[in-house]
């Protein structure tokens, strides 16, 4: 999902999702993201081999269908707050994260199977156990996978901008899947986001300020349930020695 030197492009949008009370119905959006080779190297092919088995999910079945609600308990094997990443890219926060909050668990979801790997690659050496992978569109995993009141956190880092206007509709954080992130986090929850797009942050503030569930986060951050503190990856050092200004915006759910 991030556009991290656009290896990880996202190219997933929320475009025509219902905004409903329950959120208990989606009109199928127009996803479309560009088809990646993912050719992954000796070392990482067997640690897929071995890992993905257990560690990873994805969205949707050989036939299209998704798989029904996730039993996280059993999953990671113990009960503890879940934190969901959509597009983790290659991982770099997803592990630095995950590695500061051992008490968390983490569900990375990313499109592409290279970006994956490499994150499965880094936990083997780390031996970091509080995270696993599904590969799939995040909407999907919000709507199919996750119920209700379900997450202490949604984080989204570095979402395509898809800057030109014509495009604007394929980006994912539109009104109903601000609509839907509400609905799925527990009343205090968080939603982090990070950009380095302007015009795509003002969007996004909007958007989420317009969520009657979701109230903006200032000031002291020590109380909320998870840390906000990202560590600087290649891409958003590029970013800043381009000057261009990296926005976080974060919003609680209400009671």
């Amino acid at each position: 999902m991030r556009h991290h030197g656009r290896m990880h492009t996202r190219r997933i949008d929320a475009a025509g999702v219902r905004d409903s009370p329950e959120v208990s119905h989606l009109h199928r959006r127009v996803t479309s993201f560009r088809a990646r080779r993912s050719t992954l190297s000796a070392g990482q092919q067997e640690t897929w081999e071995r890992l993905w088995p257990v560690l990873g999910r994805q969205a949707r079945d050989s036939d299209g269908r998704p798989p029904g609600r996730l039993n996280t308990a059993e999953w990671f094997g113990r009960s503890a707050p879940v934190v969901l990443e959509i597009g983790s890219g290659t991982g770099v926060s997803t592990l630095a994260m995950a590695q500061e909050e051992p008490h968390l668990d983490v569900v990375a979801v990313e499109v592409y199977r290279r970006g994956l790997a490499q994150l499965l690659s880094a936990m083997d050496r780390a031996q970091v156990t509080n995270i696993r992978l599904i590969r799939g569109d995040g909407v999907d995993v919000l709507e199919h996978m996750f119920g209700p009141e379900s997450l202490t956190a949604v984080r989204v880092f570095f979402p395509d901008p898809w800057p030109k206007a014509r495009h604007h509709k394929r980006r994912l954080l539109q009104p109903a899947t601000m609509a839907l992130i509400a609905d799925r986090l527990l009343p205090g929850g968080v939603l982090h986001v990070a950009t380095d797009h302007a015009g795509y942050a003002e969007h996004i503030a909007e958007t989420g300020d317009a969520e009657p569930r979701l109230r903006r986060v200032t000031g002291d951050l020590t109380a909320l349930p998870i840390s906000v503190r990202r560590p600087v990856t290649k891409y958003e050092g590029k970013a800043r020695d381009a000057n261009r200004a990296v926005a976080d915006l974060l919003w609680s759910r209400g009671a």
